[in-house]
């Protein structure tokens, strides 16, 4: 009922622990905090939520035109939904070094488990479009030592993502990777990487776990978790999948309204509301209600004082 009863600080730290084993770590991104109670269900390993869809859900693109505070509102409601660590995707940090020290406050106070920030110019770019371009060597590094000195909790997760890979090549990519985990980057996310060699390339040159970020319609092939985790990668994103698959099925929903004047056709593919309210707790609630007002008048009387 309600949110998580697991803290903020025990997420972080179990998300640590699980970092330190060897399997391939699954986080989907959840467009909403009921799909995250989703991915809770289905057993994933974590959350994420990317800025893209934080972006997209407001009606913008990926341009960097959201703010901290839409960022951090909807990446805490996220968090509190389940007892799964939250990543999240912070752009640039919401501007330089100051700005980036300040997000990462913001977002450890929103209960996430972890955030990446990356070497993009402001304002920055959908990480698998073409155009890109990032910032200086001292530029990048100085964004991850403030966040890194930002932090209070030495287990919030402390990630950097890398786009040079499209703008300088791999062995670019590798050197700034070495760079970032050198200025206190707890993990790296080497983005827009072509195919499960740079991805191994840039694991074998880091000591620190790695991310592959699996969206549909990027740069990277859809590789399998099995490849993935064969290559050395640590973690997996899925940034955007639900909600593409969530808006694909909208669309075919009003296109069949519009065309047969009746949604008959679409309620054998929709969640009943037995899994929604399932997925809810509506029975967790209706138990605490009952216990909350369990009590009768049948033995009171109107002269009874009030206590």
């Amino acid at each position: 009922m309600l949110y998580s009863t697991t803290t903020p600080a025990a997420k972080r730290a179990a998300f640590r622990e699980r970092l330190r084993s060897d399997g391939l770590l699954q986080l989907p991104g959840a467009f909403n905090p009921l799909a995250a109670r989703l991915v809770a269900d289905k057993g994933f390993d974590g959350v994420y939520v990317s800025g893209a869809v934080v972006a997209a859900d407001l009606g913008l693109p990926d341009v960097g035109l959201t703010t901290l505070s839409e960022v951090a509102t909807r990446s805490g409601q996220i968090a509190r939904m389940t007892d799964l660590p939250t990543l999240v995707d912070a752009d640039t940090g919401f501007g330089e070094a100051m700005n980036v020290a300040r997000t990462v406050q913001a977002m450890e106070d929103a209960g996430v488990a972890g955030l990446h920030v990356e070497d993009q110019v402001n304002p920055k770019r959908c990480g698998h479009l073409d155009g890109k371009q990032v910032v200086d060597d001292a530029t990048a590094l100085q964004r991850v030592r403030a966040a890194v000195a930002a932090r209070r909790d030495e287990n919030l997760l402390i990630m950097a993502r890398t786009d040079i890979r499209a703008v300088a090549g791999l062995d670019a990519a590798i050197d700034r990777a070495k760079a970032l985990v050198d200025a206190g980057a707890d993990a790296i996310f080497p983005e827009a990487m072509s195919d499960l060699t740079e991805f191994e390339a840039v694991a074998n040159a880091v000591d620190v776990p790695v991310l592959a970020n699996m969206t549909e319609f990027g740069k990277s092939e859809l590789f399998t978790a099995r490849q993935l985790s064969d290559a050395g990668v640590a973690m997996v994103i899925y940034p955007v999948s639900l909600l593409r698959v969530a808006m694909g099925a909208a669309e075919r929903a009003l296109d069949t309204l519009r065309a047969e004047g009746t949604l008959a056709a679409e309620v054998p593919g929709m969640q009943t509301r037995a899994r929604l309210y399932e997925l809810v707790d509506y029975a967790g609630y209706g138990t605490f209600d009952a216990g909350v007002y369990d009590f009768s008048l049948e033995n009171h009387h109107h002269t009874d004082p009030i206590l």
